[in-house]
């Protein structure tokens, strides 16, 4: 089959916000069919869900990695775009439930296959653990709104300060809008696709830009400092999209999911991508590298030097205070499993994994014969 492709994305992230959830934008809910994966941790939801894509990417069809923020080996969800299939773990924190039952979605609830008396013997260590994670969260996701306090003060002091030559910014975002969409109108409401492209994990910060990006024709690759508009430049370019009628897929900041850092708009074959010391992407050729720095008046930042150093220091400590109790909250995730795993009828289950996928190959067949 052509054009296949692997995406790998984050449907939610651990944000100053919280576990913040894109998943209502995984797939359409008029798909062809949402497979809601129900059961405790341990149970395979993951497993079950990369074992059936890899078995269509044999088959050379193009999938979609949802992957978990806070488990860097772990799927949150697959989808197969060319027929319109996704798979999607259904569990707390982004608790899904079938919204349109029998007819597109069906709940696939893999406790059926454990031995719930063994399970229950853990039952005081399950909910112990289940509370320490809980805890552990709540920490991290501390930490994470004073990061984002600390980078509002970052930006504040290019703001506060005159620094920042909007006018000129305002000039460059209307360039750049004109040599991308060339005044070129669509007749057709456009769509928008809401994910993440990186998140903040138990093993850092993380990213797969280069299975959104490398493959798009066109790339215009924004840097500079926070504060300096970069995120101005996108959001313009997301809202001209929207009146020139072009879908698009909007990819938000890990740390902050109301503001935008990337966009493609697949009609155009064009990117728009943040770069930064969080997430750098490297340029390749004939890339479009904007640097915002153009649009800073260094000399009105010197006078806030001590302070925006120790704001960018206590910002960097912030992050790495949540991501160590984010690891926690993995490692404790981890333990959790443990209870589950040895009651687990795990041949029964790859049954029913291999019966679902027959059920998938059958609705490839049905596709196949609609478009001949």
């Amino acid at each position: 089959m052509k054009n296949q492709a692997v995406k790998k994305v984050f449907p939610g992230g651990n944000t100053s916000q919280g576990f913040y959830s894109f998943y209502h934008h995984i797939i359409p809910l008029d798909a062809t069919r949402i497979f809601v994966m129900k059961g405790g941790p341990g149970v395979g939801k993951s497993t079950f869900m990369k074992t059936i894509a890899g078995s269509l990417l044999a088959q050379g069809y193009s999938v979609e990695f949802h992957c978990c923020s806070s488990d860097n080996d772990s799927l949150d969800g697959i989808v197969i775009p060319q027929i319109g299939i996704a798979m999607i773990d259904g569990t707390a924190p982004h608790v899904v439930d079938p919204k349109n039952p029998g007819a597109v979605d069906e709940i696939v609830h893999l406790g059926d296959h454990w031995n719930e008396a063994g399970v229950r013997t853990h039952k005081e260590m399950i909910i112990k653990t289940n509370k320490e994670i809980g805890r552990l969260f709540r920490r991290a996701y501390g930490y994470l709104a004073q990061a984002k306090l600390l980078n509002d003060e970052i930006e504040s002091y290019y703001l506060d300060g005159d620094a920042l030559d909007i006018a000129g910014l305002n000039r460059q975002a209307n360039i750049l809008i004109k040599g991308i969409f060339n005044d070129n109108l669509r007749q057709k409401p456009p769509k928008s696709r809401h994910l993440f492209a990186s998140a903040i994990t138990p093993e850092g910060l993380a990213n797969h830009f280069d299975t959104l990006f490398d493959s798009v024709a066109k790339r215009y690759i924004i840097t500079g400092e926070p504060g300096t508009g970069k995120s101005t430049l996108v959001q313009k370019i997301y809202q001209a999209a929207m009146v020139y009628g072009f879908d698009t897929e909007v990819f938000h900041c890990a740390l902050d999911p109301n503001r935008i850092e990337h966009m493609i708009i697949p009609q155009l074959q064009t990117a728009i991508i943040t770069s930064n010391t969080s997430h750098p992407y490297s340029p390749k050729a004939d890339d479009t590298v904007l640097n915002t720095e153009m649009f800073i008046n260094r000399s009105a930042v010197k006078v806030y030097a001590e302070d925006l150093d120790k704001a960018q220091d206590l910002y960097g400590d912030s992050i790495k205070r949540a991501i160590g109790f984010i690891a926690r909250a993995k490692k404790a995730h981890d333990d959790l499993e443990s209870y589950y795993i040895p009651y687990m009828d795990f041949p029964s289950l790859n049954k029913r994994r291999d019966s679902i996928l027959q059920r998938i190959m059958n609705y490839m067949g049905s596709e196949f014969e609609n478009k001949n």
